[in-house]
């Protein structure tokens, strides 16, 4: 993991690095809030214009639409942040964040608006626990990667299953499942941190992108573990 990369000298030498590492979480941390407030006011901008919504309520293919854009922007940002400048990568990412506030919006309008802000409050909560845990444990978890990607395919599986049977015992399942992946992702994308600083080597070109890479992936584990939490703990509007 991350301490391959660490070139241990005095004290002083070791104490910029973690403050130089510190900087760039806290800065990666910057962006995902910035992306987590582009979604809400993107979502409530939707939700207090009547034509919009309809517009989106009624068409399905609309949805679709927008959704197949965000595939393509998450895809564009993890196969060519290497390649992509600084502006562009950060462009994307706020443009991916404000696409998924329309989408996110037809789900909103599902709960009630008690539900959403117990469930926003708790999903802060674990996630933040997470976040914690993927800093400062010791453990490799890269080593329960290949598991993770495999219930996140599970859960794609069963999404999709579901659409067509229709169980609640299987939707249950789903979200017990999310809940597992989403927290384990959370603190694996947070250790990952470590090892886009160091593994840059200096390069700051390099570092500035992944932070955004980074801040993508910690934006995709809150958005979906409060998904998570609204479906386990929702009440949905009469």
């Amino acid at each position: 993991m991350y301490e391959n990369y660490r070139n241990y000298g005095t004290f002083e030498e070791e104490y910029a690095s973690i403050k130089g590492m510190n900087a760039f979480i806290s800065k990666v941390f910057g962006w995902m809030f910035v992306g987590l407030l582009v979604t809400a006011g993107t979502s409530y901008y939707v939700l207090t214009n009547e034509r919009l919504l309809t517009a989106l309520a009624s068409n399905l293919g609309l949805v679709f639409g927008i959704i197949i854009i965000e595939l393509v922007l998450v895809s564009i940002l993890s196969a060519r942040i290497t390649r992509l400048s600084y502006g562009t990568a950060l462009g994307l990412f706020l443009g991916y964040a404000a696409l998924n506030g329309v989408t996110f919006t037809l789900i909103l309008l599902v709960y009630t608006g008690s539900t959403v802000v117990t469930a926003f409050g708790i999903t802060a909560i674990t996630f933040g626990i997470m976040c914690v845990y993927g800093y400062v444990t010791k453990a490799d978890l890269t080593q329960f990667r290949t598991i993770l990607m495999m219930g996140l395919i599970g859960i794609i599986v069963l999404s999709l299953v579901n659409i067509f049977v229709g169980s609640s015992g299987l939707d249950w399942l789903i979200s017990i499942l999310s809940l597992v992946v989403f927290l384990g992702l959370t603190a694996y994308d947070m250790q990952k941190l470590k090892s886009f600083y160091f593994g840059t080597e200096g390069d700051l070109v390099l570092r500035k992108n992944l932070g955004i890479l980074g801040a993508l992936a910690l934006y995709l584990d809150f958005i979906n573990l409060f998904r998570t939490m609204l479906r386990i703990f929702g009440r949905r509007r009469q």
